[in-house]
């Protein structure tokens, strides 16, 4: 009898046990534009250690990683330009609707150390470009492309050209200035502020400013664990660390 009851007791405890247990875990193929990196890389461990899933992570320039997908390379959840999300879904190339997550201005990177630059009006923006040694930012990015309208706009492109050293990637600007191979760099303001060695000069004036917006959507294979992902980056719980990296939401 006492047997018996212990038996029980096992069974009732393990069906309890069976009751609580997370889903199967699963593996989050993530694409996301290196503006969304700060943000991913903090969020992704909490995610990860309340769920079981894992957070496997590729990030890049936004129109490498959209040309990635349509090739036909497997991921779960795409993180990039509005845009380029909605072309994606039109192409049946992910499931909408898109989430909207949040935007970042660009800003100016210099060395760690280096005095901040002087951006007060848009005149004073001018010719801190313009008196700078040498410039970095990458042509093909979103933020580079945002920049060179901006430079056109003020009547200074080929003057910013000319000293211009491009970088291929994110990374590649980081160094040329942590390295002295530049003085300034243009970046989302995002991607500036993790990086080691270098510190945000200054941020673009209102009048000039460019924003880079950033929305996700899932693959028309994706698990259940990647829309939670999705969900959690756009939830208001995420909002402190939104702010903290650099990037804030989009008031409807």
């Amino acid at each position: 009898m006492t047997l018996r009851v212990a038996l029980r007791s096992v069974l009732v405890a393990f069906t309890l046990l069976a009751g609580t247990a997370p889903a199967r875990a699963d593996d989050i193929s993530v694409f996301s534009s290196v503006a969304m990196r700060a943000v991913v890389e903090e969020l992704a461990p909490r995610f990860e250690r309340e769920t079981g899933h894992r957070v496997v992570t590729t990030f890049g320039l936004a129109a490498a990683l959209k040309g990635r997908i349509e090739s036909g390379e497997s991921y779960d959840l795409a993180i990039l330009t509005p845009a380029q999300i909605d072309d994606l879904i039109a192409k049946t190339k992910a499931t909408g609707p898109r989430a909207v997550i949040a935007r970042t201005g660009l800003g100016l990177m210099v060395k760690a150390g280096a005095p901040k630059l002087d951006v007060g009006t848009v005149e004073a923006f001018k010719q801190t470009l313009l008196s700078a040694k040498s410039l970095t930012f990458v042509p093909a990015g979103a933020s580079g492309v945002a920049f060179l309208a901006t430079a056109k706009q003020l009547g200074i492109a080929q003057a910013v050209e000319a000293k211009t050293k491009a970088g291929a990637s994110g990374d590649e600007v980081n160094a040329n200035v942590t390295t002295g191979v530049a003085e300034i760099a243009i970046l989302p303001v995002s991607e500036i502020l993790p990086v080691k060695g270098a510190a945000l000069g200054a941020v673009f004036p209102a009048d000039v400013q460019t924003y880079i917006v950033m929305a996700g959507a899932v693959s028309p294979k994706a698990s259940q664990a990647a829309r939670d992902f999705l969900a959690r980056l756009t939830a208001g719980s995420s909002d402190a660390l939104i702010t903290a990296k650099g990037m804030e939401r989009i008031k409807p």
